[in-house]
């Protein structure tokens, strides 16, 4: 999860590329085109593709959540480029305080700033969300420093959730409809196996930081504000690896090649996105491991189309089956089906047989099958003879409105 100092420094809309007002759908097609280029499987060994496949997914986890979107625009429109820095000029010609702050270079309280709660007057209902994103940040009303650097060291030090992981995958037609388990083989983030996620050679273990007391994070005061942040020389673990395992460089994590068992339900569409909750990256410190997301890549058939939840199916029928009827059997996904054409059908026809389409959560589809009448490009003499003595017998006009029009001389 992004940290406050994230949503301050990054800009995750140039991460993606996309403009800062873009809706949510553009946020996810800029986003699907970004990690299938950088995907680790099609990039492997460069290390550049890895860490911008890691950039675009945090921005993305941020900016595809409505309320992590709304805090982080809010964070950088107050922090960011061309608004307040500590120590800078504040907004409205307020160069040293706030009103209420108790004059100028005074320390103030947020909860004055943003009403103290979500739904005060004048906050439209984020406040709240505002004071979830700056908890434990600054320090409020003369509470110390070192109060906002033990709330952050519990976050810092605590178990943390795994990385989401996405992959694709490719099915026929009939497993996209009928659902189908398959094996995923993918590279992910795991726990080290040389040193069990420690980051410290076998044998040996890694010892409580000194600059941060094991605490994870440091502070410092500049003006009106304390800040808290991960400790430098830590990384935020609150412990300092002296003697680094060779598998993972002190990282207590590595790349790792995994299969793994996923059951695609029925009905699924080319290109839809699969969540399997706690099928990505392990956790940390004991955390829970987060999502794999798969997208599912559908194959054309050569016989059956999709609308919707209706199978298509286009067959054939000669001039006989079609003038004086007959049963046809039709294949299905999973079997065949009878169907009755009766006498005098035109070419182009369809029919419904219900319930063998898609499988879908409230009802299932059905199988739409349009007859075409086969005409044959050459014929034998015989065969010539019996269709010019049939033509005898038909009626005479087969279009009378054609023909009336012709003779009315409406030509135009």
């Amino acid at each position: 999860m992004s940290s406050t100092r994230d949503f301050i420094e990054k800009d995750y809309y140039a991460a993606l590329g996309v403009a800062k007002d873009a809706d949510a759908a553009a946020i996810k097609k800029a986003y699907r085109q970004l990690a299938r280029e950088l995907h680790p499987d099609k990039n492997p060994g460069n290390s550049q593709a890895e860490t911008r496949f890691k950039e675009v997914s945090e921005a993305y986890d941020v900016l595809s959540d409505p309320k992590r979107r709304a805090e982080y625009d809010d964070a950088r429109r107050l922090f960011g480029a061309g608004g307040f820095r500590p120590g800078a000029g504040a907004p409205g010609g307020f160069s040293g305080g706030f009103p209420g702050g108790g004059g100028a270079g005074q320390p103030f309280d947020l909860g004055d700033l943003f009403g103290g709660a979500a739904g005060a007057p004048g906050t439209g209902g984020r406040a709240g969300g505002l004071g979830d994103l700056f908890g434990g940040l600054f320090t409020g009303g003369g509470a110390s420093p070192g109060g906002a650097a033990r709330g952050r060291s519990q976050a810092a030090s605590g178990p943390a959730r795994g990385q989401d992981v996405e992959t694709e995958a490719t099915l026929a037609f009939d497993e996209a409809v009928l659902g189908v388990t398959v094996p995923l083989r993918m590279q992910s983030p795991g726990t080290c196996p040389t040193c069990s996620g420690s980051g410290a050679r076998p044998g040996t273990s890694p010892h409580t930081c000194p600059v941060c007391n094991g605490a994870g994070v440091t502070s410092r005061s500049q003006g009106a504000f304390a800040f808290s942040e991960p400790c430098k020389e830590c990384r935020g673990t609150g412990s300092v690896v002296e003697d680094p395992c060779p598998e993972c460089k002190g990282g207590g994590v590595t790349t790792q090649t995994r299969t793994i068992t996923v059951r695609i339900p029925a009905g699924v569409k080319d290109g839809q996105r699969i969540r399997l909750p706690g099928k990505g990256a392990p956790g940390r410190r004991g955390g829970p491991a987060g999502d794999l997301f798969v997208v599912v890549h559908v194959s054309g058939s050569e016989l059956f189309g999709r609308s919707g939840n209706d199978l298509t199916l286009t067959v054939p029928l000669s001039f006989a089956e079609a003038a004086l009827g007959t049963t046809l059997t039709v294949p299905t996904l999973d079997g065949s089906v009878s169907l009755k054409v009766p006498a005098g059908t035109s070419s182009g026809r369809t029919f419904r047989v219900r319930g063998r389409g898609v499988p879908g959560k409230a009802v299932t589809g059905d199988l739409l099958v349009t007859v075409e009448v086969a005409v044959p490009s050459r014929l034998t003499p015989g065969a010539r003879e019996a269709i010019e003595k049939l033509a005898a017998e038909l009626p005479d006009d087969p279009r009378p409105e054609v023909t009336a029009a012709l003779r009315n001389g409406a030509t135009r």
